[in-house]
């Protein structure tokens, strides 16, 4: 059966000032505003809430961690077993795997090495990778994220931790590469509703949500600040068609009280689990 989880995304103006070490500017022009609201809540506490509210999993992009001393990851896989809330998946939302930069892309593999042993030593199930930033056509790249790919799987089931990619950033904007990575891996797949865009977006998820292990399930917010229900529905529609089972992350970025845009996400979601 799918299940009810959150990514901490959702709440990036509750949970304080985001750890900016190796996160790129784009994610950062996103989130301008964040150091200027208060903590309301701390990554430790959020299992607990999560599991009050209903949820059974969570994703955690990896700027939302305040420390990586082991202490601390002990601390918070304590509180999600506690909580009795499964952490799902590590986000690690920086490094091209693909750079044609040999230097940049040798230190961003090490990077994500060390999130892997971050996740191992928090309880994560999996880390998600971004499959890289050439653009989408560029068969060459592709071609190196698969090898890079299964060099960074291979060093996480060691410790225990499965890899996915998603549709996230360039060279995974299409169903075309993202099952292309699914055939010459062994990696998993996250599938976002948000990350397809066009006429081709329906067909996109119809390609991958029955192959994927996590679902983002991201609204289209209006200009008044709402969601789109109807294009929202149509995307949940794919994922019943499928009969996918696994967390479905609610994920949402609107102007409105994050928690109330969370609920009324939710409130979709749950007609259909």
């Amino acid at each position: 059966m799918s299940y009810l989880s959150l990514t901490t995304w959702s709440l990036h103006r509750l949970l304080g000032p985001l750890h900016w070490t190796n996160w790129d500017e784009q994610a950062k022009e996103q989130v301008t505003k964040v150091d200027a609201q208060p903590q309301v809540h701390s990554l430790l506490e959020l299992p607990r809430i999560l599991s009050a509210k209903g949820y059974q999993a969570m994703e955690v992009i990896h700027p939302h961690f305040p420390s990586t001393d082991e202490a601390y990851l002990k601390q918070l896989r304590k509180a999600c077993e506690e909580a009795g809330i499964r952490f799902y998946s590590l986000l690690i939302d920086y490094g091209d795997i693909t750079s044609a930069d040999p230097v940049r892309r040798n230190k961003d593999m090490n990077f994500i090495k060390r999130w892997i042993d971050i996740a191992q030593s928090a309880g994560a199930e999996y880390v998600r990778v971004i499959g890289g930033e050439s653009e989408h056509s560029n068969k060459e790249a592709l071609a190196l994220a698969a090898k890079q790919l299964n060099e960074l799987n291979a060093y996480a089931n060691a410790k225990g931790v499965k890899v996915m990619t998603e549709n996230f950033r360039s060279l995974t904007s299409t169903a075309e590469n993202c099952l292309y990575l699914l055939n010459f891996t062994e990696i998993g797949l996250t599938s976002d509703f948000g990350n397809f865009s066009g006429p081709e977006k329906r067909a996109s998820l119809h390609s991958t949500i029955p192959k994927s292990q996590s679902i983002h399930a991201k609204a289209q917010v209006r200009a008044d600040g709402e969601i789109d229900e109807t294009e929202f529905e149509s995307c949940m529609d794919i994922v019943k068609e499928a009969k996918y089972e696994g967390p479905i992350t609610i994920v949402y970025d609107g102007p409105k009280d994050m928690w109330q845009g969370i609920e009324d996400v939710r409130r979709i979601v749950e007609r259909y689990i």
